[in-house]
């Protein structure tokens, strides 16, 4: 007996949102070899006590943007994945509302640990909001570009 379908992101073939995206409600827009970008439509979920978007959303967003330009996986039915070691993140901008637009680069490394840079953008205005710096570590066979199988364990 299986349960209802999770919802999807299309350019994750077929891999279903984790919660925290659930939750947070950002979705991956572009993703290529060494690079990845995000969006997520600011809702008052996203706001501190202050009115403006929370840092750790901010954060959150260059995380996970920065983890995904180091692990585009092109074989269907496949994937590749980071545990983040180390992440610096500067905050330089406020917004109350808009899009943010997060993109993430992987800047080079070794063969098991990576340097990704980010930032994260209000689309309406191309404010730089907030920009970091992270170091990731492949998980057991994500460090080949052929990854390991979605479903596989």
């Amino acid at each position: 007996m299986s349960g209802p379908e999770l919802p999807h992101d299309h350019l994750l073939d077929g891999e279903p949102l984790s919660g925290f995206q659930e939750l947070l409600g950002y979705r991956l827009v572009r993703w290529e070899e060494g690079m990845a970008e995000m969006e997520l439509r600011i809702e008052r979920r996203h706001l501190n006590r202050a009115g403006v978007v929370h840092g750790g959303v901010l954060t959150t967003m260059l995380d996970t943007s920065m983890g995904f330009s180091a692990t585009f996986c092109p074989f269907p039915g496949r994937v590749r994945r980071v545990v983040t070691l180390s992440l610096s993140t500067s905050f330089l901008g406020q917004a109350r509302h808009g899009t943010l637009v997060a993109s993430g680069r992987l800047r080079g490394g070794g063969r098991k640990i990576v340097s990704c840079t980010g930032e994260v953008r209000l689309r309406e205005t191309g404010a730089v909001l907030a920009a970091a710096e992270g170091m990731f570590k492949y998980r057991t066979g994500s460090e080949h570009p052929e990854g390991v199988e979605l479903h596989g364990g």
